[in-house]
């Protein structure tokens, strides 16, 4: 059986890699996204369909620089796993330089439930924008 900690390990290494194809494969059919802020992405996204739209659209508007990056080591506890995050983007006129945590509780092998929270919700409101 494959452990949270080795689902949410393979998660941020595909991420942080840019595999984009292996990030989605982490995902549970039916997961669930809190995606915290006042901006085009913000809100609860219901499916990997879903998820991986707004991946997508995250990198079209940073025009393909949005980097997420672990900071210190994962930490779990039974299902849940958390870590410490840094996410940099760039787009004509904008950057955004931020830090956050990533909150993931794991299932059968999958994520099925994530929930974000960043250092300063107006950069990322301000960067990302509305739709």
């Amino acid at each position: 059986m494959t452990t949270p900690f080795a689902v949410a390990t393979t998660y941020f290494e595909a991420l942080e890699s840019g595999d984009f194809a292996t990030v989605a494969a982490q995902f549970a059919d039916d997961v669930v996204w809190h995606q915290p802020g006042a901006n085009r992405f913000s809100g609860v996204h219901h499916g990997s369909a879903a998820v991986g739209e707004m991946i997508g659209g995250m990198m079209t508007v940073s025009e393909g620089t949005f980097t997420l990056k672990r900071n210190a080591p994962l930490m779990a506890n039974g299902s849940i796993v958390a870590a410490t995050v840094h996410w940099t983007a760039k787009r004509s006129g904008a950057e955004m330089d931020g830090v956050g945590v990533d909150l993931m509780r794991v299932a059968d092998g999958k994520v099925a439930e994530v929930w974000l929270f960043t250092a300063d919700p107006a950069e990322e409101d301000a960067f990302w924008g509305q739709a």
